[in-house]
């Protein structure tokens, strides 16, 4: 009679074998999110998203990861999204610059001197969040939640008190940035286009006398070492978000989506907060080191600063965004401002 115990025992310790590596594999699968931004390290903005990785990584059991590049060191914001279509990196936090890349609507929110204050951006925000969205998910990205960088001033080595102080002023632009270059030529501002990282250099050779930027971000890039003036004008708004590849997120279970959703916009709420006060804390900053808050000298000389900005609005119009667009977000930033007042 043939023994047929023993392969019988082998196969099945095969079977079991096999199906313990396919579950062991399947336990440990990890699904990583490299994504790049400009912010420094060491910043809040750095600080708040190491938290927000920690709290994914956790909640998902190791499952999903975020790994973060500060600094610049994956190139400019235009490098990161080109990584991010061919699959370098799957995720990015960018400014409004490279928003726009992205989804040149979104620039809507960046108009010169549309916002007055912050209550009016959190409210046309929460308005048009939907239809923005759409349109970074057309493009195969997904805004997992806005931050931003804040009201943005100018600042200069020459006070300007008049428009006609504007003339000739050679002005960092963020290279290939439309909304910025139509600024400057509203206000007869000499633009010069470079990346982010060759700003401190510029300034520091005299190839530029100006730059555009918001408070805390001028102390943590230590441009403010190279200016005296700051126009106390809230010239535009700067805002920001986390985008992520649209197809990794998609091969995430939907659980692990929910989990990664809602933890990135709850830091996402609590860094747009901490900016706002780290903003009023770096003007303080600024003082002390020096520089002087100049006041544009009477009401007839805001007024024109303010014709020549808002002239941009339809330039623009058929280039980042349709006439529609714009016609909404203004009534509904009138309608915010009316129910603010």
């Amino acid at each position: 009679m043939k023994n047929t115990a023993t392969p019988k025992l082998a196969l099945l310790i095969a079977i079991g074998l096999a199906a313990g590596l396919v579950a062991s594999t399947t336990a440990h699968a990890v699904t990583r999110f490299k994504i790049a931004t400009l912010a420094p390290e060491g910043t809040t903005w750095m600080k708040v998203m190491k938290e927000m990785a920690d709290e994914v990584k956790k909640n998902t059991a190791g499952e999903v990861e975020l790994r973060f590049f500060p600094g610049g060191v994956m190139g400019d914001e235009g490098d990161v999204i080109r990584k991010m279509h061919f699959g370098q990196l799957q995720g990015g936090g960018f400014t409004g610059r490279g928003l726009g890349e992205v989804n040149s609507e979104e620039r809507v929110l960046e108009l010169p001197l549309l916002f007055e204050n912050y209550k009016e951006v959190d409210c046309v925000l929460g308005k048009l969040n939907d239809r923005l969205a759409a349109g970074f998910e057309k493009n195969g990205f997904v805004n997992l939640g806005w931050a931003e960088s804040g009201f943005v001033y100018i600042f200069t080595n020459k006070p300007i008190r008049r428009s006609a102080d504007m003339n000739g002023v050679k002005m960092w632009m963020w290279e290939g940035d439309p909304l910025a270059k139509a600024l400057c030529e509203a206000n007869h501002i000499v633009p010069v286009p470079l990346d982010l990282p060759n700003v401190l250099t510029a300034m520091q050779t005299g190839l530029i006398d100006a730059v555009y930027s918001t408070p805390y971000a001028i102390v943590s890039l230590q441009w403010y070492t190279r200016i005296k003036y700051m126009l106390s004008l809230k010239l535009t708004y700067g805002s920001g978000a986390v985008l992520v590849s649209k197809k990794q997120l998609d091969a995430l279970t939907p659980e692990q989506q929910r989990v990664l959703r809602e933890t990135v916009e709850k830091h996402l709420k609590r860094l747009t907060e901490l900016t706002r006060k780290e903003n009023d804390e770096a003007l303080n900053v600024l003082k002390k080191a020096g520089i002087e808050t100049v006041e544009l000298k009477s009401a007839d000389e805001r007024s024109a600063i303010e014709k020549a900005s808002v002239s941009v609005y339809d330039k623009l119009v058929g280039t980042l965004y349709p006439r529609e667009l714009l016609e909404m977000t203004i009534r509904v930033r009138d309608e915010c401002r009316q129910g603010n007042r």
